[in-house]
């Protein structure tokens, strides 16, 4: 199977650099959050900006200088929408990384394993074909078992070629996803085509509907998928090395695999449910904090959650400003660079 450079037993002590790495991220996170809700087709100082978010959570706190359309520009559409963007720039790190781990394979991603595809089927089929029947959970619902069903049909389709190694993974996923969006593209022509323009969203990926109502699900979802990731990160550390490996530390390899793919599939699905198909952020961002705090997947979890924050947020604010007043799909930003950077991985091998 292929070697992705991870961490063997010897090297899986605490690493005393995640400290300085995990502080300097937070800060970084923290001034990018800033300048996410401050730049804009109108700019607001940063000044300004925490000043609002300090009165809306403190009303009173402080004597505000602003005038109402500034504070409702910072609370209601661009603090929010920060906030989904780490949110789903988190997420899909920590899919990335723990994906990589169980296929020993540097190019797993959640976009290029089609599990993205199938969560924006699924989100596509609500939206133009099933309508909304259990309300605003219906969408995540669907893009869940959109990408169950695909991660599902990886597997299956893998098993069934006898490509169960690493590389061909890939290309199952690879291929599969082309498939799916096949699929995706017919929902949409047989769809309401007044509603494409609404579609388009999740084919090309934003964070442009982010609002308050929206933000509990991926951070439930992100929270609890996170923590149990990070108490299996033992066994995530031994499927790094192999199955052989692991089976004699008594994981029970296959269920094991089984389980980090649903658990991807449920944090990818809410995820797409809410920004779109955004890729290549799973590739690139646990490759780069292996190179900061090594191969302990203890710490290439928490890391790999900050650094696709922090990635997202600079993807966003790109993709607001490079076409200003206009918004640029964000999932064009983070194609082009991952798509670099997937050049790169493979001129590595």
């Amino acid at each position: 199977m292929t070697d992705i450079g991870l961490a063997r037993p010897s090297s899986l002590s605490p690493d005393r650099r995640l400290g300085p790495v995990i502080i300097g991220g937070l800060l970084v996170l923290l001034m990018s959050v800033s300048v996410a809700v401050s730049v804009g087709a109108i700019s607001v100082p940063i000044t300004t900006v925490w000043g609002v978010i300090a009165n809306k959570l403190s009303p009173g706190l402080i004597d505000p200088d602003w005038s109402k359309g500034r504070a409702a520009i910072v609370w209601d559409i661009r603090f929010p929408r920060a906030l989904l963007a780490a949110m789903v720039g988190a997420g899909l790190g920590l899919v990335g990384a723990s994906l990589q781990a169980v296929t020993r394979n540097p190019l797993a991603d959640p976009h290029l394993l089609g599990i993205s595809s199938g969560g924006a089927f699924g989100a596509i089929l609500a939206l133009l074909h099933t309508g909304l029947f259990l309300g605003l959970l219906t969408v995540p619902l669907m893009a869940f078992v959109g990408a169950l069903s695909a991660t599902l049909l990886v597997l299956a389709v893998s098993r069934f070629s006898g490509a169960a190694s690493a590389d061909r993974l890939v290309l199952v996923g690879v291929a599969v996803s082309f498939i799916i969006m096949a699929g995706a593209n017919i929902l949409i022509f047989l769809g309401d085509q007044r509603a494409t323009h609404t579609v388009v969203f999740w084919m090309l990926g934003g964070l442009g509907l982010a609002q308050w109502s929206h933000l509990a699900y991926p951070l439930v979802i992100l929270t609890f998928c996170s923590g149990w990731l990070w108490l299996r990160s033992p066994d995530l550390n031994a499927m790094t090395i192999g199955d052989e490996t692991a089976t004699t530390l008594g994981i029970p390899v296959a269920r094991f695999r089984l389980e980090v793919f649903v658990t991807g599939a449920l944090i990818t699905g809410v995820m797409v449910a809410f920004s779109g198909i955004i890729g290549f952020v799973g590739l690139m961002v646990p490759h780069i904090v292996r190179l900061l705090v090594g191969g302990d997947y203890r710490r290439v979890l928490p890391a790999s959650a900050l650094f696709g924050a922090i990635f997202l947020l600079w993807a966003d604010i790109v993709a607001r400003t490079i076409m200003a007043p206009e918004d640029m799909p964000i999932g064009i930003v983070t194609g082009l660079i991952g798509g670099l950077f997937f050049v790169w991985v493979l001129g590595r091998k």
